[in-house]
């Protein structure tokens, strides 16, 4: 099955609001079995919409709608859905009592004549009650298509997806969706994944395929099955783990380094510190972004300036003079204090030329020492990354973690 998000709002086009509705939406579907095949953001204009539903529905058997079904004059979603699809607007006595008691929730807020307008409703569709704000959700059906508008207020939207939407579209479209699974590969090149799956994928049926989808520190690897095919996929899934032995690679598909990285340290029952310069806390972040992560980070140093890594991490001032921050006996001092500092079993430190600016002809952008340290001594490793700060730091970080948890490895479990 296929589907289409419209977007609806003059804010979304202005760029003074960010669209998080269709990549939600986008990705519940998907996890249904449903494929996005287009998304539109349109202007609250009635020409537009009723122009860019009409294409929605050509090309799709779903199309879902939010923005516009607010109680100002300046929504009009309603009243155009009501004129596209033949219909007049209603008042609905159960759409009324919602509001009501949804308005009577909050002191300083009154039944008035706006929030009265939002029990107006087109006669010929299926309301969805709305229990996180006051604009029902409304269900169209014609000729064997489905629209869904929904409020652009993503709490709203989400709400609706959750308790109304993908319940009905799974009752209504059982038997015809198409099926996939994923899984996450970590520290693989995209080419050299696509190049070491090159015969799996020569023996892929029709209606099976395999999608890639990387990440700065990861591929999402996506095998969807369509009609006949989905009776063969768990083959097929199975297939593609044998193809991944002896690589780094989780079964789900939200998986993140750091994730198998918690898990490695929760089995060795180590602690690691960090001390970051070019990563400005980063590493940091994606540590404590599990849960239960306290038990095993013990803090860290955003080391910025050569006075902090000298100060509080230790760093010899005339090996900064020398060589740089961004060095090979720079990067293994800043984790050789972190560790002191905070008592750590192990420590890991990036310092680096981030970009967009500082860098030289013998230390481009993107170049980024990483070191480590733990009981058995300390080390750093070079490298270079890419001319984009946004993914310079992305990259080092993935990269302090791989290190941190090889070092972490070393060490045979209890």
């Amino acid at each position: 099955m296929k589907a289409t998000i419209i977007i609806i709002g003059d804010e979304i086009l202005l760029g003074q609001i960010l669209d998080t509705n269709s990549r939600y939406i986008a990705g519940r579907l998907t996890g249904l079995g449903i494929e996005t095949v287009r998304m539109y953001s349109i202007s609250d204009a009635a020409c537009e919409i009723k122009r860019t539903v009409e294409a929605a529905l050509q090309e799709s058997d779903v199309c879902l709608v939010t923005g516009g079904l607010g109680p100002t004059k300046d929504d009009i979603t309603k009243k155009t859905l009501a004129e596209y699809f033949g219909t007049e607007l209603v008042f609905h006595e159960e759409a009324y009592k919602w509001v009501s008691e949804f308005v009577a929730h909050y002191p300083k807020a009154t039944m008035n004549e706006c929030n009265q307008s939002q029990a107006w409703l087109p006669k010929d569709c299926t309301v969805l009650r709305n229990l996180k704000g006051t604009a029902s959700g409304m269900w169209f059906e014609k000729g064997g298509k489905i629209l869904v508008s929904l409020p652009g207020v993503p709490f709203e939207a989400e709400y609706l997806m959750e308790a109304e939407v993908l319940p009905r579209l799974e009752k209504r479209l059982a038997g015809k969706l198409l099926k996939y699974k994923m899984l996450t590969v970590f520290d693989v090149p995209e080419a050299s994944l696509a190049m070491d799956l090159k015969e799996y994928e020569e023996t892929l049926p029709e209606g099976l395929s395999l999608a890639y989808l990387p990440s700065p520190d990861l591929i999402r690897l996506r095998l969807t099955a369509k009609g006949a095919a989905t009776a063969v996929l768990e083959k097929y899934w199975t297939d593609l783990q044998q193809a991944l032995s002896g690589k780094n690679f989780s079964t789900s598909a939200q998986a993140a380094s750091q994730d198998i990285f918690a898990e490695e340290l929760r089995k060795r029952k180590v602690t690691v510190a960090t001390a970051e310069s070019c990563t400005g806390g980063n590493v940091a972040h994606l540590i404590t972004a599990v849960a239960g992560s306290s038990a095993y980070y013990l803090g860290g140093v955003v080391s910025y300036a050569n006075e902090v890594k000298e100060n509080v991490l230790g760093v010899n001032a005339q090996d900064l003079a020398r060589y740089g921050a961004v060095s090979e006996a720079v990067a293994v001092q800043m984790a050789q204090g972190a560790r002191r500092v905070t008592g750590a079993d192990y420590a890991v430190s990036t310092t680096g030329v981030a970009g967009p600016t500082g860098g030289t002809a013998q230390k481009p952008v993107g170049t980024v020492w990483i070191g480590v340290a733990g009981p058995q001594g300390a080390y750093a490793q070079e490298f270079h990354f890419s001319a984009t700060r946004e993914r310079n730091i992305a990259k080092a970080s993935a990269k302090a973690l791989e290190l941190l948890l090889k070092e972490i490895q070393k060490e045979p479990l209890e």
